[in-house]
């Protein structure tokens, strides 16, 4: 899985925002605030990762366990499914 070309992650105002450029700029509802975890999951998928990885890199990055690792994986991933920004190819 990875993010789908034409979406950057942009620092707004002190918060990091996902916004989409090129083609897919036409619509700014595309635009997702995220959150610390949620930027450094986006960051992991800019390389290409399956769920496992993240997972991996959520425990040693935040120090939790990986049944809440994988509840929050999951859900961020759900949002950019739902949102079309996950290229799961």
């Amino acid at each position: 899985m990875k993010i789908k070309e034409g979406f950057v992650l942009k620092a707004i105002a002190g918060s990091t925002v996902a916004v989409p450029v090129g083609d897919n700029l036409v619509n700014l509802q595309l635009m997702l605030t995220l959150n610390e975890s949620g930027a450094f999951l986006w960051k992991q998928l800019e390389n290409n990762c399956t769920e496992d990885e993240l997972v991996d890199a959520m425990t040693k990055e935040y120090a939790i366990d990986s049944d809440t690792a994988r509840s929050d994986v999951r859900e961020f991933l759900k949002v950019l499914k739902e949102n079309h920004i996950l290229d799961e190819a």
